[in-house]
């Protein structure tokens, strides 16, 4: 059986969409979440399907005290959803490949430091962008820069504000981030 571990750092819908789609797999199952904010809805999210949770301190993803939790898993995979700290270097170097990370907006476009959920649809807003989308990509030691895995787009023409631009990127999110997921996993 494959293990998942997730990193959330806020509501955890798409951790969720995660945890349901591989409840009942006799291929891979999320085996732990971990959140750097102890307020993140993604632990109650977590405690609904008798998941373990971990919150930990910025100081102990960037001390090794992270790593050493998840050197004792032993994942298949690293799901970083809506995760908002930069992922130390250590964890990408023991983990090559195998941390992946979803983005609001078809990258190169709108990613990078500071990017990320209203911020990114924001900018698409204003700068009157026809479509956005979704970017599943790996993870390596710049933000948002590692290889694309996958990207879907949809049409933001009728969008007029950000908060209808990130419905549409949430459907698109919760619709093709489980199954590019397992995709992977099969693929280990």
């Amino acid at each position: 059986m494959k293990k998942i571990v997730i990193f959330a750092s806020g509501s955890g819908s798409n951790a969720e969409k995660i945890i349901a789609h591989f409840k009942h797999s006799d291929q891979a199952k999320v085996v732990k979440v971990f959140s750097n904010n102890p307020k993140a809805k993604v632990l109650e999210r977590a405690a609904n399907h008798e998941l373990p949770a971990e919150v930990f301190t910025r100081e102990d993803l960037n001390n090794g005290t992270v790593l050493q939790k998840i050197n004792t898993i032993q994942p298949d995979l690293i799901v970083l959803a809506g995760f908002l700290l930069k992922f130390p270097e250590d964890i990408i170097a023991m983990y090559p490949q195998k941390i992946i990370n979803i983005h609001p907006a078809l990258l190169p476009k709108y990613g990078g430091k500071g990017m990320y959920g209203e911020n990114v649809h924001k900018a698409v807003l204003e700068n009157k962008e026809r479509e956005t989308g979704i970017t599943i990509h790996y993870v390596n030691e710049q933000y948002d820069e590692g290889g694309i895995i996958f990207q879907k787009a949809v049409s933001v023409e009728e969008c007029t504000t950000p908060e209808e631009i990130a419905e549409k990127v949430h459907q698109l999110e919760h619709e093709h981030f489980p199954k590019v997921i397992e995709q992977l996993i099969s693929k280990s």
